[in-house]
């Protein structure tokens, strides 16, 4: 596994993938700024009629007093979303994933399997839907586990654990199926769940390190075909018939 990791990570600075990486980047962080941007508006917006509501009813503090409080609060929650961008990677990296999982698994499959036959290129639309199913429950995630970060400590480990369970599964679902039918992916996924959740807890550790993790779909797809073929081989000496 270390040594899968080790050859995605490397692989994606190659010209094979140095494309692929920076178009992947680059969605990822235009999506960060536009959410970042929607919801900075959203939360100043709200402070600003907060504000002028509470003037209006309090009936003390100056118009001044009020208004410092409202860019106060927009301040703050303009860096609240800086720092929140870290726990959104996960559901921007499903997301900006689905749409390069074809050019990242064949770049890998030609540079270390050449002896094998190329995956099929999954059709866009499944991939992309796959991406926002995951993305979405990440952002859920996320919901959940805000409220343990701020008072119990214990929503980094949620999110850690969860992230491994759903970057997991959708790109090893992904890889295996550029092979075999999404039941026989899930059926393999199943079969190897240990496995693969330690796997995933790689990609959970990368996408938790800030600015690498915006190369995270590269090197989750990268990693993933590595895994995938892994466990394919293994199975198909399993059933081998013996001679």
């Amino acid at each position: 596994m270390i040594d899968a990791a080790l050859k995605a990570f490397a692989q994606m600075f190659t010209p094979a993938l140095r494309g692929v990486l920076v178009k992947a980047v680059g969605l990822a962080v235009l999506l960060i700024v536009i959410i970042g941007i929607g919801l900075q508006r959203l939360l100043a917006h709200l402070a600003d009629n907060g504000a002028t509501w509470a003037e209006q009813t309090s009936g003390f503090a100056s118009h001044s007093a009020w208004a410092a409080l409202a860019w106060i609060l927009s301040f703050m929650a303009g860096l609240g979303i800086v720092t929140g961008a870290l726990f959104l990677m996960p559901a921007v990296s499903a997301f900006v994933g689905s749409f390069f999982v074809d050019e990242v698994a064949e770049a890998v499959e030609r540079e270390y399997y050449p002896a094998d036959p190329l995956g099929t290129a999954l059709p866009l639309l499944p991939a992309v839907i796959e991406g926002i199913k995951i993305a979405l429950l990440s952002l859920v995630v996320y919901v959940v586990a805000l409220p343990f970060i701020l008072f119990a400590g214990f929503g980094f480990l949620i999110l850690l654990v969860a992230n491994a369970y759903l970057l997991s599964r959708e790109y090893f679902d992904l890889a295996a199926m550029r092979f075999h039918t999404a039941g026989e992916a899930a059926m393999l996924r199943k079969a190897n769940s240990g496995y693969i959740f330690l796997a995933g807890l790689v990609i959970a550790l990368f996408v938790s390190i800030p600015i690498l993790n915006f190369a995270t779909p590269v090197f989750a797809m990268a990693f993933m075909v590595h895994i995938h073929k892994r466990l394919a081989g293994r199975r198909a000496d399993l059933i081998a018939p013996a001679r």
